[in-house]
């Protein structure tokens, strides 16, 4: 570490979440946090403002999810380092952060016994997992086919989010596919908010990629 105080970025759409990761680390005598940011977008600005040595990241922000956010980080140099702080269990998520650059992954329900010792491991380099994920991180790296992992989330989805990713993939505007599916375009949004909190897409080119290894563009 470059100093013996470390330095914490915290990232997340909610106040509550940052102001009770806050508190924790107000507690603690050797971090203090420099800066606070509620979207990706920002997450990105202030880490070259504020100087940081890690940054808790929440993978669900408006303006830049938590994935992106972290391969942004990473590519720009070894600091800050990025600890994940989310909701969702590791199942789902602990294999693409950590390939993404992420050095550590915590649970919300978890925080208040693990957010300090993770934010130390992190800043020290070390990588910092709970130990219940130890198996989902073997089998992830060892067994996992990226393309299989790929059809298996989208399978996760309902017949209703398909069609919204099929479509927008295609490249018809939100209003177009609600009334091709007579539906409202705001709830198109929605489907479409629930495949980004899903797979992680945001712009209609990760749709597009996203289609296309799956094979779901058909020529017409």
């Amino acid at each position: 570490m470059p100093g013996d105080t470390i330095r914490v970025l915290l990232a997340d759409d909610h106040a509550v979440v940052r102001a009770g990761a806050k508190a924790m680390i107000a507690a603690a005598k050797d971090m203090t946090v420099v800066g606070e940011a509620s979207t990706g977008a920002q997450a990105i600005t202030m880490a070259q403002r504020c100087d940081p040595d890690v940054i808790v990241l929440d993978l669900d922000m408006p303006e830049g999810d938590g994935l992106e956010v972290t391969k942004v980080i990473v590519a720009r140099g070894p600091r800050p380092r990025v600890l994940v702080l989310t909701m969702h269990t590791e199942e789902q998520y602990l294999v693409p952060i950590l390939q993404a650059g992420a050095g550590g992954y915590v649970v919300k329900t978890a925080a208040d016994r693990e957010l300090v010792d993770a934010i130390r491991a992190v800043a020290n380099g070390d990588l910092y997992v709970r130990q219940a994920a130890a198996r989902v991180l073997a089998q992830g790296l060892t067994k996992k086919d990226p393309a299989k992992v790929d059809r298996e989330r989208y399978e996760a989805l309902s017949d209703r989010e398909r069609d919204v990713l099929r479509m927008t993939a295609e490249g018809y505007t939100a209003p177009e596919i609600g009334e091709k599916l007579s539906i409202s375009s705001k709830t198109v949004d929605t489907y479409k908010q629930r495949v980004h909190e899903k797979l992680g897409l945001t712009h209609r080119a990760d749709y597009v990629r996203f289609a296309l290894k799956l094979g779901l563009l058909t020529p017409t």
